[in-house]
């Protein structure tokens, strides 16, 4: 599919990504064109932060095929990466709490003015240079609709100041300095008020409706979609087979057989005793090394299952 200058076209098939504790998701489908708003939903430990990474190039997947912008997953991984940026992604693209806004807008400027400008950029005249980043970062933060001089100290006010919508904000507007084709936003809805969840949606719909492709982690998908005049993609992680039913008990007469004596029990503590303890591996869950009476429930956590993922297949 093909890609506006500013949106980059998603697409997605029997997509899976598979960590050390098994599939992280599977078989997800998706397609969606340039300046698209995907909403991906679904309950915590689903695998909902891992899709994002997959498909904006920072995870390897496992199997099916995906294509951002045209360029395939994972062949070129490097590429999408180029094109795509994160925000608001715990323990990859955070925020840090000890320094202002004015600082992380300084540190964003920079980075885009030494590794996302061509040489002959560089050689311009410094004046040039830091009006065009001035610019960059004045466009961002109208963009993610974040005015500094509203904020407690201005641009001075630290990260940990900060409300949560404000703080989702200068997560957005950092992206989006890089002018990306993607922007993915993790835990678009988390900690928010209905009202603030609302301004939020509204935030990455002008994105999508500027011609940017906006890929979206929430709870809950926001309200609208067709009816708004906008193309509102929602994929569902979490989706797992129903269980097999429980074989129905035998009804075959047992026939009684002679009590056992106390000199022919089984010795528990001989782990060669069939009749020992059960070893806790047995009944792990196929592709999970954890023991199935860890009594942690079914799933991992989001952030848990991305940083996993992320150490088993490695950053590419």
């Amino acid at each position: 599919m093909d890609s506006t200058p500013h949106g980059a076209a998603v697409t997605a098939a029997g997509f899976g990504l598979k960590g050390p504790r098994g599939w992280a998701f599977r078989n997800i489908d998706l397609t969606a064109g340039p300046g698209s708003l995907i909403a991906v939903q679904g309950p915590s430990g689903s695998g909902r932060t891992c899709l994002l990474l997959a498909l904006t190039g920072r995870m390897k997947p496992a199997e099916g095929t995906a294509e951002v912008g045209g360029l395939p997953l994972p062949k070129k991984m490097a590429a999408v990466r180029a094109v795509s940026a994160l925000a608001h992604v715990p323990g990859v693209a955070e925020l840090d709490p000890a320094l202002t806004v004015g600082e992380h807008l300084r540190e964003r400027a920079l980075l885009q003015g030494r590794f996302g400008s061509s040489l002959r950029a560089l050689l311009r005249p410094r004046r040039e240079r830091r009006a065009e980043a001035r610019a960059l970062v004045d466009g961002a933060l109208e963009a993610a609709g974040l005015d500094p001089e509203s904020l407690p100290k201005g641009i001075r006010t630290s990260v940990r100041d900060l409300e949560r919508l404000e703080a989702l904000r200068l997560s957005v507007a950092l992206a989006l300095v890089g002018g990306p084709r993607l922007l993915a936003v993790d835990d678009t809805d988390l900690k928010l008020s209905d009202e603030e969840r609302a301004a939020a949606w509204a935030m990455l719909r002008g994105l999508a409706a500027a011609g940017t492709t906006v890929l979206a982690v929430c709870s809950e998908p926001p309200e609208g979609g067709k009816a708004l005049g906008e193309e509102l993609v929602l994929v569902r992680t979490g989706d797992r087979p129903a269980p097999a039913p429980e074989k129905a008990a035998s009804t075959t007469p047992v026939t009684p057989t002679a009590p056992v004596t106390p000199t022919d029990t089984a010795d528990p503590a001989d782990p060669a005793d069939p009749a020992g303890p059960t070893d806790a591996a047995d009944t792990a869950v196929e592709g999970d090394s954890r023991p199935a009476d860890d009594g942690r429930a079914e799933g991992h956590d989001d952030e848990e299952g991305a940083v996993d993922a992320f150490a088993e297949t490695g950053r590419a």
